[in-house]
This record gives structure tokens, sequence and C-alpha cells, in this order.
């Protein structure tokens, strides 16, 4: 089993205590108490199970603008390109749609940016992440797409637009 880090329980807390500052906006002191004490005990249990790797880059004053930016306008700009071009094809009639699946390459190497890459393909509207295979030493994502209109590293050009080189200054 692999063993607990301060710097995986001190990132764990931090995320978790983060995500209850965003749920709870009254910040009255009691609440902020024990959202610390629920974040701490979370963190002390789960972190050896969900920090694997560069526990303390959650701490690197650059990657955290980076997330930040990629949050707020990267992937919001993806999203809204994505979801322009669907109610288009509804308003159309859906007439100009060629359903598939695609192998796009992902040159994403560290597990959480596949993820995080993974999860925001699936949100943007017309694609959804399949599969992550890796074959030869590459990453490929299988993807539904709706317009099938290329393969290979042309769709996933089209398809990941900016979202990767969002996540590779974040993950890598």
């Amino acid at each position: 089993m692999r063993k607990t880090t301060f710097p995986a329980v001190l990132a764990t807390f931090a995320v978790c205590f983060l995500f209850w500052l965003l749920l709870d906006f009254s910040f009255k002191p009691e609440e902020l108490i024990a959202g610390a004490v629920v974040s701490l005990a979370v963190a002390l249990f789960s972190a050896r199970f969900f920090i694997h790797e560069k526990a303390g880059w959650f701490f690197n004053p650059v990657r955290l603008l980076k997330l930040l930016g990629y949050w707020c306008f990267t992937f919001p700009v993806e999203l809204w390109k994505a979801n322009v071009d669907m109610a288009r094809r509804c308003f159309t009639g859906c007439t100009d749609i060629n359903p598939g699946i695609v192998k796009v390459p992902v040159d994403l190497k560290s597990d959480y940016g596949q993820a995080a890459l993974a999860n925001s393909i699936t949100l943007t509207p017309g694609t959804i992440t399949l599969d992550i295979a890796e074959q030869e030493g590459q990453t490929y994502y299988y993807i539904h797409w709706i317009d099938v209109t290329a393969t290979g590293k042309e769709a996933g050009d089209i398809i990941k637009g900016k979202l990767e080189n969002g996540l590779k200054g974040v993950w890598e």
C-alpha cells in the first residue's frame, strides 16, 4: 500500500477545503472550523489514494495560475464554441451530422492531465470520450464525435482545440 506523505495530505486538504468554501457562502467561524476538520479527516484518509505523483504541484503559483486560466478562460471558450455549433446543428434540422468514433492521439503524459482532458472533451456537446488506450508508447482517446469529418491527428486538433495545450501548462 502506498505511504501517505505530508505534501499529499496538505494538497488533498487544500483541495477539499477550497471545495468546502465554494459550497459554503456564509463564512461563519464555526462552519469554517467544521470545514477544516472535515477536510483534514478526508485528507488523512484519502490522500494516499488520490495523490500519486507530484503532490506539491498545487502549491506552485505558476501552475495554479495556469489552472485558473484554463478553467476561467480556455475551457469556457471551447465549451461556448461547441455549444454554438451544437445549437446551429439543432436549429438547422440536424441534417449535417455524421456521427462516429475516432481514434485521437494525445500528448499528455500525466494521468491527471489525461483525465482532465478526457472530462473536458466529454463536457463539450457533441463529443464523448469512450476509452483511453496506450499503444506503443502513445496514448489514444476513442471519442464518439457528432461530425466525423477527419481522422487521426486532424480530428484531434478539431476536437481538442486548445484544451490539450492549456492542460499541458498545468500538469506537465
